[in-house]
């Protein structure tokens, strides 16, 4: 927060006195101050939202250029969709590695150096540090395109930010709308029937089909309250004034649209993670919530977001723009409640303890198998039937490069993250807890280098046949 001196002054004659006087008052103020430090806080200063629009929208083409020169250097965007296989819903899948090389080094020869080597040559891909946010130093909640059309469409709300639009193509996005499977009514298969469920029709579609409090809580999960730049005051990054944002905004349907945004419990802003939304499919086997911050029930998560996480962690400038305090008994288990039923899409070619029914799999998906429990220990944290151990571990990527500032952000040491359960992976595509790896093909040449796994060429290809088993 700056201090301002107000100096008053009185008009006296003789120019030797008013000398003296500037002399005091200079003596008084001391040497310049230094710059402020870093603030755990949201600034509470409130500029006029005019101003604020005018500056934001004058800069946000030389942001977002600046982003797709980063993106266009580390990956291959092109749209090139794998033949006979699609997610549960149908769209298509991204294949092939699209994380780009430095010059002249190969998988195989990166593969084999180690860690201090990698770093020393600055060989690690771009593509496989940390990766920003669009505009990192504001950041913020972020919508795919699809997203905010069709919530428009069907409610007349507008997830539109004036100062940013969303980076990554949609053709490395999950699929939209998704289905949603229940644990409690295996025989619907897909009860969305195909549409985005919000408050224009969550009551037509699950009416009959919940009990009363999970259909309560799946009213409040589609309903709208405030969030840092959705809100009704002037310190929002919505043209108009906003109700706010819902849970099933960024979670659509259940999984997740791959929005984006940065996480709330790190300080100062650059060295914030980019979180990529994950799914709530199968939260009832999970055991920790959030990315870092361990949570551990989803009444928990559910609860911290709302009274937090929708204002990055902040609850200072939450009560300025409207933060809705759930209430744990009659709020926050309905909302838990429809979430705890979620299901993992059918995996029809897996066995009732997760592993590949040898009459349903392909030879490749087979051995593929051998490698994730074998050669390529992805089995020692994500363990079947649900392919999570309910625990965090550091891979400590750091070793492969040295800590350097990207579009606003320090990449350094991640830290430990929560195992995510690999079922249904295929359907929720960018992958890691920044969304910095987009295809599962990318996934299993990080894993190859960061653990030193020295898989062969066919070996990873069949280790991502096996994963869109999952």
């Amino acid at each position: 927060m700056r201090r301002r001196l107000i100096v008053t002054s009185a008009l006296i004659s003789g120019v030797a006195v008013v000398g003296f006087v500037g002399t005091v008052a200079r003596a008084m103020q001391g040497p310049a101050a230094p710059a402020p430090s870093p603030s755990s806080y949201i600034s509470v200063n409130e500029e006029p939202f005019e101003t604020v629009f005018a500056r934001m929208r004058a800069a946000k083409a030389e942001i977002e250029q600046r982003q797709r020169d980063l993106l266009g250097a580390r990956y291959d965007l092109g749209n090139r969709p794998a033949a006979g296989v699609t997610m549960s819903g149908g769209k298509a899948i991204q294949e092939g590695v699209r994380v780009k090389l430095p010059a002249g080094v190969t998988w195989d020869a990166l593969a084999r150096m180690t860690p201090d080597k990698v770093r020393d040559k600055g060989t690690f891909p771009a593509g496989f540090t940390p990766l920003p946010h669009p505009n990192h130093q504001e950041g913020g909640m972020l919508f795919p395109l699809y997203q905010i059309t069709e919530v428009k469409k069907q409610t007349g709300r507008d997830l539109t930010r004036f100062d940013l639009d969303f980076d990554l193509p949609d053709a490395f996005l999950p699929e939209f709308p998704a289905p949603i499977y229940l644990t409690t009514r295996p025989d619907l298969g897909d009860v969305s029937r195909g549409r985005l469920v919000t408050t224009n029709n969550y009551y037509e579609l699950f009416n009959g089909i919940l009990n009363p409090k999970q259909l309560e809580g799946l009213r409040l999960l589609v309903t709208p309250f405030p969030q840092q730049q959705f809100n009704l005051t002037a310190d929002r990054r919505s043209e108009h004034p906003s109700l706010g944002v819902s849970c099933l905004d960024c979670h659509q349907n259940g999984s997740t649209n791959g929005a984006t945004h940065l996480v709330g419990d790190i300080r100062p802003q650059q060295f914030r993670h980019r979180i990529e939304t994950p799914t709530l499919r199968g939260v009832n086997i999970q055991r920790l919530f959030g990315s870092q911050r361990a949570l551990k029930t989803v009444e928990d998560f559910t609860e911290f977001e709302q009274r937090a996480a929708y204002f990055d962690g902040d609850p200072v400038i939450a009560t300025k723009k409207g933060v809705n305090v759930l209430e744990r008994g009659s709020q926050v288990h309905d909302m838990a409640e429809f979430q705890e039923i979620l299901d993992f899409p059918p995996a029809p070619k897996l066995d009732v303890f997760g592993k590949l029914d040898p009459k349903r799999a392909t030879p490749a998906e087979l051995r593929g198998q051998a490698v994730f429990f074998g050669k390529g220990q992805c089995a020692t944290c994500h363990v079947p039937p649900y392919y999570t151990d309910n625990l965090m571990h550091n891979l400590r990527a750091e070793r492969f490069y040295r800590p350097r500032m990207i579009n606003g952000m320090m990449a350094s040491a991640d830290g430990p993250i929560k195992t995510f359960p690999l079922r249904g992976i295929k359907d929720t595509p960018p992958y890691l807890h920044d969304g910095r790896l987009l295809t599962l093909d990318d996934t299993v040449e990080f894993f190859n280098l960061v653990l030193g796994t020295q898989l062969t060429a066919n070996e990873k290809k069949d280790l991502v046949a096996f994963l869109r088993t999952l």
